[in-house]
């Protein structure tokens, strides 16, 4: 079981990687831009992950990742990227 979850965040991870890679290519003029999205994805992951015994917070935790998400994409976009 755990490596299965081991698995699981490896690939999410390398899909993270690849999908920075490729958005740092085409947006190339907005690297710290890219990098947070990046980082973005990868927290939300991580918290899809963990155990729903938070309180709430966890999910509260992803809601905002996801507004963050929304915020930096529509940042790139103003840019033009």
């Amino acid at each position: 079981m755990q490596s299965i979850r081991q698995f699981r965040r490896f690939v999410v991870s390398g899909l993270a990687l690849a999908l920075v890679f490729t958005a740092g290519v085409v947006t190339g003029a907005q690297p710290h831009m890219v990098n947070a999205l990046g980082a973005l994805q990868t927290a939300k992951s991580e918290l899809q992950a963990a155990q729903a015994n938070k309180g709430g917070h966890r999910l509260k935790a992803i809601d905002l990742v996801n507004q963050a998400i929304s915020e930096v994409q529509a940042g790139m976009e103003a840019a033009g990227g």
